[in-house]
């Protein structure tokens, strides 16, 4: 495996492991399709390495939020459908379908500022506000809107519709329900309804049968991190993709009484060996996770103690006496070490936050590492 040189913190991708949930998820969702969600740089995990291993692993198309990541992709070399799930801005309309990009309209100004590219039969998707009041076309208006694609034929054509579900992740919620009947009820005042209609997200897909619909929309469960509690029992099957490291830059030993870091808020009572990893916030390891959170170091777990710096944080390794730790041995903040195993949803628990925040907080300049592949390398789409 190849380190960047000079940086002993980075996070390994595992493309098998996207392969694997992708596997997972379009056995869970058939007979409806699977798109692959790699947005916000797939999740943080980088958008090139996911969205190429789940292609080949059988996802029928790709999702993102915005123009800039469909070319991000188009630049990188990856084909297949990209759908970009929300109307962007119209300026960026040129870009987006000269890149073969597949847009979602909820305006008639979004709609007339493709149409106004004269790409003919461009293939357009309709998004509705079921409930979730994020974006999306009222479903009193979603006739409307069709039928105004429709007259800017033939340059134009309604490929889908689509809605969001806002508590997937509940299954008790009844109000997965309503955003159903609300969205059907929308289908049936259209005049014709396209070949491709999808709602679910991964919860929706994993927990809402009636939600799969043509295909699922799969993001965080892809990553192999639980869209929320409500349904990890659905996502046993799922492998994280990726692991936090770093390696143990100093380490030195701290008397009693004595503090460390900022503000010495955190002291010992007794004699302890403490190692230095040079990870820290500003590569979202965040700040809320000391006092408390463990890192795995020989398979056993340490905790991080004191405050996390910028760019730096320290571990309590135990009693000096007998201590097998040296400088350069490797640390794991997110992944498996022997045994034990630190998940991104424990992180989220810590913080009072959610698995996506977690993995799509890690910083840019924290090196993504290709594992699981035939020849290891970058996986990250960004600078």
């Amino acid at each position: 495996m190849t380190i960047a040189p000079g940086r002993w913190a980075w996070a390994e991708i595992d493309v098998d492991a996207v392969a694997h949930n992708v596997r997972v998820m379009r056995a869970a969702v058939a007979p409806a399709g699977l798109w692959a969600v790699v947005k916000a740089d797939g999740y943080g995990h980088g958008a090139t390495a996911v969205a190429t291993a789940a292609l080949a692993a059988g996802a029928d198309g790709l999702c993102v939020a915005l123009t800039e990541e469909g070319l991000a992709l188009r630049d990188a070399g990856v084909g297949g459908p990209i759908l970009v799930l929300s109307e962007q801005p119209a300026a960026d309309a040129p870009r987006l379908v000269a890149a073969g990009l597949t847009p979602t309209v909820t305006t008639a100004a979004g709609v007339d500022a493709l149409a106004a590219e004269r790409h003919r039969d461009l293939a357009v998707h309709l998004k509705i506000d079921t409930g979730m009041h994020r974006v999306g076309v009222d479903p009193s208006a979603a006739a409307d809107l069709a039928a105004r694609i429709a007259r800017h034929a033939p340059w134009l054509r309604l490929a889908g519709v689509s809605t969001h579900l806002a508590v997937a992740d509940e299954p008790d919620d009844p109000f997965t329900d309503e955003q159903l009947r609300r969205f059907d009820d929308a289908l049936t005042t259209l005049s014709e309804v396209p070949a491709i209609v999808h709602v679910a997200n991964s919860a929706g897909g994993l927990a809402h049968p009636g939600a799969r619909r043509s295909f699922v929309r799969a993001g965080i469960a892809l990553y192999g991190v639980e869209p929320g509690p409500g349904v990890r029992h659905l996502c046993r099957d799922l492998h994280p993709v990726l692991a936090l490291k770093a390696r143990v830059a100093a380490l030195r030993g701290v008397a009693a009484g004595e503090g460390v870091s900022y503000g010495l808020r955190h002291r010992f009572a007794c004699d302890r060996l403490v190692a230095t990893v040079p990870i820290g916030y500003h590569d979202g390891v965040r700040r809320g996770l000391w006092p408390g959170q463990n890192v795995l170091v020989g398979g056993v777990r340490h905790p991080i103690v004191g405050v996390v710096t910028m760019d730096q944080l320290m571990v309590d390794i135990g009693a000096p006496a007998g201590a097998t730790v040296a400088v350069g041995d490797e640390v794991v903040l997110i992944g498996r070490q022997g045994r034990e195993e630190i998940r991104a949803e424990e992180w989220a628990q810590r913080l009072g936050t959610i698995g996506y925040e977690v993995t799509c907080g890690i910083s840019p300049r924290v090196p993504r590492v290709l594992v699981g592949a035939d020849e290891p390398g970058p996986a990250t789409t960004r600078p």
